[in-house]
């Protein structure tokens, strides 16, 4: 873990776990609070394989691609000149830890001074606080490991010695009481691995199941979806005995006791006898994006699901509509989902109307091309930064679920308008968006060998360690 100071670049490593040295009678007492179990749940070993930690290197972000090896673990070089930090002091008086959670509606003053921390000290601590980290940003669930201590024993008010709390899977902060009596918080970075890990199953019941018991995490699941939500409707196309793979890149503190995807460098489907596949590729100009394995682009023209997780609650056609009680055409497709769901761009375009549309409530009409225009109702409400004139990507979330308009309950009403008039969005043509060329199609095949390479070399594993399992 890497100390960042307030007022300098200075770093230090420290231990992966969260450790905090606490003086007492003299001594010191170590305190480590066990990291959160990694996202995904459990990770079945007849499903899952990892191979040795990926080199991480600045700049990865995104654009990280698979090449030969793996063997070597590395952290994220620091940018800044390797200067060591001064050891912070222990204090020679008694410190007391106390790890408190966050309830709703706690501010950091209410949760000090419900430690008996008086108001005076409390306001000190979070203004040097911050300086790194706005203590508004605190959440139901959240952990805070606060240190008090009694300056004698005779004392009964408590003085606050120190705090820290989780910001993100990888970073924390630290408020210490200096020398001098004040207060300084500093930002602690952990060195993150990566490494890439192999999943695959067969559904039986729904994917969501046969994904979470073959070790995938969530985060990567949602891309997953997105990925073929072109190709594949979740709600209707899955079938029993359908089979996955995926290949993924995952992202672990030292220790191994928090982990989460990355990137997807490689994924297939098998729905009944058809297969589907997905390679991870960054072309020459930078751009990174997935291609089948003959290097056409996986991104169709529109999506044909502009929502994770939704059920198809009316189709398009003549139907009773549930609020007026006579018939009439209902001219696009509904999704039914929680409040507040992600809704996405079903492709590149103009964002050409964002805002309250009469019975359609909280509304965003996308134009693509000149031929096509996508339609999205009934919102929760529309996401910061779609308005009219906007330019958006394919996947950029718009908007979310709700029950705006002449509604009786939470769904998302979808539009295809081809030449200015509604058709069927689930019997929409999709045609890929571009197909690799030249240079870029020779670089993609050698990609294709190394990613096919590596899947067979963590298969092979696999099988070898089931084989001593057994």
């Amino acid at each position: 873990m890497a100390l960042l100071s307030r007022n300098s670049a200075h770093r230090m490593l420290l231990p992966a776990a969260v450790v905090l040295a606490i003086g007492v009678a003299g001594g010191a007492l170590l305190l480590e609070r066990p990291a959160a179990p990694p996202d995904g749940g459990a990770t079945p070993q007849a499903t899952r394989n990892e191979a040795a930690p990926i080199p991480l290197t600045a700049g990865h972000g995104e654009n990280w691609e698979p090449v030969p090896g793996f063997e070597a673990a590395a952290t994220l070089p620091d940018p800044t000149p390797s200067v060591a930090a001064a050891p912070m002091p222990l204090p020679s008086r008694a410190v007391i830890a106390r790890e408190v959670e966050v309830r709703r509606g706690d501010t950091l003053m209410e949760i000090l001074l419900r430690l008996g921390i008086p108001r005076a000290q409390a306001h000190e601590a979070i203004a040097s606080l911050r300086e790194v980290y706005d203590p508004r940003r605190l959440r139901p669930g959240q952990y805070l490991t606060v240190e008090l201590e009694r300056l004698r024993s005779e004392e009964k008010e408590l003085r606050l010695a120190g705090l820290s709390l989780a910001v993100d899977f990888a970073t924390r902060v630290r408020l210490a009481r200096t020398d001098a009596g004040g207060f300084e918080a500093a930002t602690l970075e952990r060195p993150l691995l990566r490494r890439p890990a192999l999943a695959s199953g067969t559904i039986s019941g729904s994917l969501y199941k046969a994904a979470g018991a073959a070790g995938v995490p969530g985060r990567t699941l949602a891309e997953l979806v997105r990925l073929f939500s072109w190709d594949i409707d979740f709600q209707r196309d899955i079938r029993p005995g359908d089979r996955f793979t995926i290949l993924y890149e995952e992202v672990s503190t030292p220790d191994r006791r928090q982990r989460r995807g990355g990137a997807i460098l490689y994924a297939a489907f098998e729905l009944g006898g058809e297969r589907l596949t997905a390679y991870r590729f960054t072309r020459r100009d930078g751009t990174t994006g997935y291609y089948d394995r003959s290097g056409k682009s996986v991104r169709k023209s529109l999506m044909r699901t502009p929502v994770d997780g939704a059920r198809l609650s009316s189709r398009f056609g003549k139907r009773r509509h549930p609020v007026l009680g006579y018939t009439r055409m209902h001219k696009g497709v509904d999704f039914a989902a929680p409040r507040g769901t992600p809704i996405y761009a079903a492709g590149d375009g103009t964002v050409t109307f964002a805002g309250r549309n009469k019975g359609y409530g909280n509304y965003v009409r996308i134009r693509h091309n000149g031929t096509y225009t996508t339609a999205y109702a009934h919102m929760q409400r529309i996401a910061k930064g779609i308005r009219r004139g906007v330019r958006v990507r394919q996947g950029q979330v718009i908007g979310y679920v709700g029950a705006t308009g002449l509604v009786t309950g939470s769904h998302l009403h979808y539009e295809v308008l081809r030449d200015g008039r509604q058709v069927n969005p689930l019997k929409l043509k999709q045609v890929a968006a571009d197909a690799l060329r030249g240079a870029d199609r020779v670089a993609f095949a050698r990609r294709v060998a190394e990613i096919d390479a590596l899947r067979a070399r963590l298969a092979e594993e696999r099988m070898v360690a089931e084989a001593r399992a057994d």
